[in-house]
């Protein structure tokens, strides 16, 4: 049985190379989608135009066109505990210092060059933690994967198409269609699966394509070669139930609303990259939840189920499995940006295991 629903995810995996893999086990998609459905509640969405990502900013743009609800938003993302920065130091009395680096799960230069000081700290560290270490063994993770099949394909010979009304399948169809995917080959896996193969903007899929490998993939791919320790805090099949865990409305509104942004795509993934660029990840959480309260009962229930399974619940189990690794001192720890910040984000969790987490400034 898992012989035959594998045959078609192995055919896409094949295509596109370790992209799959890569989205899945960073769960990059997810978070994608959930700020693509809070940008285009709160911004006029405009198009971009062209192959290269070169988007437009959609948070420059509120600023002018609602400075209001931008400010009380900004005032929001101030109050977030550890809401700036993305480099930080951890320290314990007796050991070398460890460093906690928050990540975006993309290819693009400015991401993959680091915060100032991340590379030095990196060379000098002994143990390399992220999220999970299987992106490194494309191979191993698929096999795992496979062995659950309930996590990624619909059981029971059911497929999208009985979840989707015709014009919605009609807009998958061709949404799949443009990237070279007949939907029949991926009818049956599960909607955030899908939207792993029409989240991203051409630019970023055509340096995966090409064999760029995302920042936390990069990093662990160094470890590597330089013999360092390298340690994962999840398994991917952990990532996957989180994920599984969710409503399938909220994954199939999604994927539809992914599909709505066609080449506006690109202003999202630049309104993205730049939030993190200036180590703003305070502001993700108020953004979206500012979305929520203008949405239905359910639409609430949704994100909050959302932050609770793949931020909060996973935040507990990194910061308990990072503990012992940590107390060894001379660590590179680099997680998912948006487990950094907030009362139970990973910075809070780790100053409340005993160690020490502070902003990290490189003095020139």
């Amino acid at each position: 049985m898992i012989e035959i629903w594998a045959r078609p995810a192995r055919a896409v995996a094949e295509k596109f190379g370790n992209d799959v893999l890569a989205l899945i086990g960073t769960l990059h998609v997810l978070a994608a989608m959930s700020l693509i459905l809070m940008l285009l509640s709160i911004l006029p969405a405009q198009a971009a135009t062209g192959e290269s990502c070169g988007g437009k900013n959609l948070i420059a743009q509120m600023k002018s066109s609602d400075p209001a609800r931008y400010e009380t938003l900004e005032k929001q993302a101030a109050a977030t505990p550890n809401g700036k920065g993305l480099f930080w130091r951890i320290e314990k009395p007796g050991v070398s210092p460890s460093y906690l680096l928050g990540t975006m799960h993309v290819t693009d230069p400015r991401v993959l060059a680091m915060p100032k000081g991340a590379s030095q700290a990196f060379a000098t560290a002994k143990t390399v933690i992220i999220e999970s270490d299987e992106v490194v063994d494309e191979r191993k993770a698929a096999a795992a994967i496979m062995m659950q099949p309930g996590l990624t394909m619909f059981a029971e010979g059911k497929t999208i198409k009985d979840f989707l009304p015709a014009e919605d399948q009609q807009k998958l169809a061709a949404g799949l269609r443009q990237r070279g995917i007949p939907l029949a080959a991926v009818a049956r896996m599960k909607p955030w699966m899908i939207a792993s193969f029409v989240a991203l903007p051409a630019c970023e899929m055509s340096r995966k394509a090409a064999g760029a490998s995302f920042l936390d993939k990069k990093l662990a791919e160094d470890a590597l070669t330089q013999g360092k320790t390298l340690k994962g805090l999840e398994t991917m099949v952990e990532q996957l139930k989180a994920i599984d865990a969710l409503p399938v409305q909220l994954h199939l509104d999604a994927l539809i609303e992914t599909l709505d942004l066609g080449e506006t795509l690109a202003d999202v993934m630049e309104t993205t990259t730049e939030l993190y660029l200036s180590g703003d990840t305070g502001m993700v959480m108020p953004l979206m939840r500012a979305v929520s309260k203008q949405e239905s009962a359910d639409d609430s229930a949704n994100y909050a189920d959302f932050e609770q399974r793949i931020i909060i619940d996973r935040n507990r189990v990194m910061a308990s499995r990072a503990k012992p690794i940590l107390d060894g001192g001379s660590v590179f720890m680099a997680v998912g940006a948006l487990h950094l910040p907030g009362a139970d984000g990973l910075i809070e969790l780790l100053r409340k295991d005993g160690f020490t987490v502070s902003s990290f400034t490189v003095v020139n």
